[in-house]
């Protein structure tokens, strides 16, 4: 792709998400333990929890790691007068562009995680769809907002 938007999220943002990999790992390990146990109880072959520790290692790598990293590095966004311009995926890159015109309203969120970082995500509601920005530092997430919201009422104006 020629032109990616100028902004990337912070840094902080691949520390949250490398969190929730763990999160999600430490579930997936719950759950395998306890098909560990069954096999245990049923006296399955002992084969088995080399491969049980394996998917968790896997997983752990894969969450943790590898798919957080790519997420942060694919991440951008830039705010112009008439339009939002998003780029984000895993495997597939999608670039969305939203015109400054259909923009409704604009939300930031803060759950207990993203606060312990000082990050926030911002949420930009069209009629169709929502438009998340995820991992902005609280201060900047804020002020994207505040940008936002004027320049959508200067684009309602215009029209």
């Amino acid at each position: 792709m020629e032109h990616q938007p100028k902004n990337q999220i912070s840094r902080k943002g691949l520390t949250v998400w490398r969190l929730y990999g763990t999160i999600q790992t430490a579930i997936i390990a719950v759950f395998i333990i306890g098909v560990g146990v069954l096999t245990y109880f049923f006296d399955w072959s002992q084969w088995l929890y080399a491969l049980y520790a394996g998917i968790i290692i896997a997983f752990g790598i894969l969450l943790i790691y590898l798919f957080p990293k790519i997420r942060w590095e694919r991440w951008r966004y830039e705010v112009r007068e008439q339009e939002i311009e998003l780029q984000h995926g895993l495997f597939i890159v999608r670039r969305t562009l939203v015109p400054m015109v259909r923009v409704q309203h604009v939300d930031t969120e803060q759950g207990p995680i993203l606060r312990k970082y000082d990050l926030a995500e911002i949420s930009i509601s069209t009629a169709a769809t929502t438009h998340i920005i995820p991992a902005l530092v609280t201060a900047e997430a804020d002020e994207l907002r505040a940008r936002i919201s004027v320049l959508a009422r200067v684009a309602e104006d215009d029209v």
